[in-house]
Parts: C-alpha cells; structure tokens; sequence
C-alpha cells in the first residue's frame, strides 16, 4: 500500500495563532496542502479574545473584520482612586465565530479528536501511531513550561450571563479594581454582550498556575450581588490561565524546538503585561502568509528570529511586570496599574499596541512611585535573568 503525499503545512493545534495562519494561506496561497490538527472536539475551543482598535492596522482590521463577534467604540477602567474612559474602540471574537469560519473556509483539512504524540520539524505522529509528513510543521498547542521562561500567571473564570432586567454598563470595562484585592492583583473584566446578556471574568494576577474555580465563581456571585444583578440564566463559562510574561532567555527557549516552528503562546507570542495574543497572532499569520519558500527550512528561522526580535524589544513590560508582582505587598498591586492610568489615552493605547516610544516609556516611570523606591531597585536587581530593559 502506498504512502499519501505529504502535505505541504501541518498545523498543530487548532487555536488562535493556528487558525488565523491556516485562514491567511488559504486566502494567499489556495494551492497548498494544509492541515489542521485538533485534540478536542472542535477548532477554537471555548473563549473569547479581544483587541484594542489601536492594536492592528488598517489592512490588518481588514481581513480579520470577518471573525470580529462585538465592536464598541469606547472602554474604561475603575480603580479605588481613579476612573477613566479611554476613548478608543475595542473588539472581541468569540470562538463560535472563529470556529464557524474557519469550517466553512477548510472543510475537511480540520482534523477533530486527533491528539498528537509527537512533532518534529516536517512531520507529526499521532498518539495512535499514525505519521503524517509535511513540507513544515507548526506547533500551536499554547504555552508549555520551559525552563528558559520565568512567568507570572494571569488566571480567570468568565461568565456569560443573561440578566433579568438590563444590567446597564455602557461599554467594556477592561478592568474593575474597586474589587477586594487578595492574592496578587485583582480585578473584574466586563463586556457588555446585549442589553441584558454580560460576560463577567474575575481575574487574578498571581505567581502559581492552579485555578481556583470555585472560589472564583463565588467572587463573581458576589460582584452580581453588590451590583444589584439577578441571573435568569449563565449561557457559558470559559477559564484560563494566560503566561505574563518576567524574564527569560528567549534564544535558548526557542533551541529546545529543535526546528520545529511554533506560533500563538507557544513562540512566545503575548504582550507580556496584558496577556493579549491576538495581535501578535494576526500579525505573524500575514508574516508566514508573505513567505515565498513555506519549507521548514525557511518557516523555523523566520518564526524564531520574529519571536526572539519582538521579546527584545518588549523588555521594558516585563521590567514593569517585576514590580507589579514583586516590589510591593499583594493587596498594594493595583496601585501600580492606577498610577499608569493617570497617562493620556494615545500612550495607553500605544501601551496596549505594546508600541511605547522612549519618551512614552519615562512618562510611565515619572511621578509619585507607586511602590516603594528601595523595593523596586530590588527586586529589579534579584528578578533580572537577561539583560535586556529597552
């Protein structure tokens, strides 16, 4: 019995940074012979991703506007001390759109329920024994521990509710920190789905990777409470545990892939403080879609140099990210994202875009420390594992 061809590109992991990048090549470059290869159930699994208006382009915001579920044109932040509306729009996808899309366009080259044992630069083994080969494999599977990564964690629980009356807010409030502040920093993220249907995630900043589900579905009961809402019904929860980023050796993570291409959270590609991927991943999506060679040879260096190029020039985020998680008491953290709300919106929104200008970047570092002087000299001294701060 003869072997299939090869295929030209295996996808592993059918996320976001996996399905933006097969939804490009299908648009660029119809020849290919691509696939996608899932774990789960479906594509897209079970979330919700958003973006600042500020943070694409103009082309960009053209050919992702079909997988764009909510648009508002404005958004705020609430802390004790400060409340602020940004001015800018503000997106979200959501994964039933995502999904639906990406169906409709690759059809059969979605491969569902098909975990994978093993990857290697140009060729995929699945845990049945199975191989399937290809021109260039890339590994989207999200983030893995490495050694070479020193990393916080921002972990959430989200529901979708649907009220019964009208719950009245506005426009998204990307961070509500007038909340109880325990366990690193807190705060309550709300986007206003309908008139009457809300998404509420209770999020925490916070150093280990364990969830505490049940203790977070009890934090948002009692926001509902305090808020004066009653639920007819939660239509959907979703959970993660997103990478932020402090410090690491970005050269010597990308040497443990041994060649194989990676994309999403699994190349280190997040804004480090926010923990957003969704720009990173439409922009290396167009980066690969513009290849003229799409071999592993050509597709793992230019992944890696892009992944090793943006961490560097990210330094400044992870130094403010050290003090956010070490340089003052635990219930004191919010401080630190009150003080950065004082900034005028174009920096905050070049802040988001994770585009910071010199002068944005002494802006941010002027003014009434947040967190005491000695603490942040510190625990910048004991944190730092590269040298790179620009």
């Amino acid at each position: 019995m003869s072997r299939p061809d090869p295929l030209d590109i295996v996808l592993v992991g059918g996320g976001l940074a996996n399905g933006l990048i097969a939804w490009r090549l299908s648009q660029s470059r119809p020849e290919l012979r691509l696939a996608v290869v899932e774990a789960g159930p479906h594509v897209g699994g079970n979330h919700t991703w958003s973006f600042h208006e500020g943070d694409l382009t103009a082309a960009e915001h053209g050919w992702i506007a079909p997988f764009v579920s909510y648009r508002w044109e404005d958004n705020e932040v609430q802390f004790p001390n400060r409340r602020k509306r940004l001015g800018t729009g503000y997106c979200s996808i959501s994964s039933e759109r995502f999904r639906s899309l990406l169906e409709a366009r690759l059809g059969a080259r979605i491969r569902c329920n098909t975990p994978v044992g093993a990857v290697a630069p140009k060729s995929v083994v699945l845990t049945d024994g199975t191989t399937i080969e290809a021109g260039c494999v890339i590994d989207g599977r999200g983030h893995a521990p490495s050694r070479h990564m020193r990393l916080g964690f921002q972990k959430f629980l989200g529901q979708e509710i649907e009220m019964a009356e009208p719950h009245g807010v506005g426009r998204p409030v990307i961070m509500d920190a007038t909340v109880p502040q325990s366990d690193g920093y807190r705060f309550v993220y709300l986007l206003p789905l309908t008139a009457t249907r809300l998404l509420v995630e209770d999020t925490y900043y916070a150093d280990g990777e364990v969830l505490d589900r049940e203790r977070l579905a009890a934090s948002i009961r009692q926001y509902m409470t305090d808020h004066g809402w009653r639920a007819r019904q939660i239509v959907r929860e979703e959970e993660g545990i997103l990478p932020i980023a402090i410090d690491g050796d970005i050269e010597a993570f990308w040497d443990e892939k041994a060649g194989v291409a990676a994309s999403g959270l699994a190349a280190g590609l997040f804004h480090p403080t926010t923990g957003y991927s969704l720009p990173d991943a439409v922009k290396l999506a167009d980066r690969l879609a513009a290849l003229p060679d799409l071999h592993a040879d050509a597709v793992f260096p230019e992944t890696r140099r892009h992944s090793i190029a943006t961490w560097k020039e990210r330094g400044f985020f992870r130094m403010l990210n050290r003090l956010l998680y070490f340089a003052g008491d635990a219930s004191q953290r919010y401080r630190i994202l009150e003080h950065f709300y004082r900034l005028d919106a174009p920096l905050v929104a070049r802040f988001y875009a994770a585009r910071l200008k010199t002068r944005d970047k002494l802006r941010i570092l002027t003014g009434r420390p947040p967190v005491p002087f000695g603490n942040a000299i510190r625990v910048l001294a004991r944190h730092r594992l590269t040298g790179d701060l620009a």
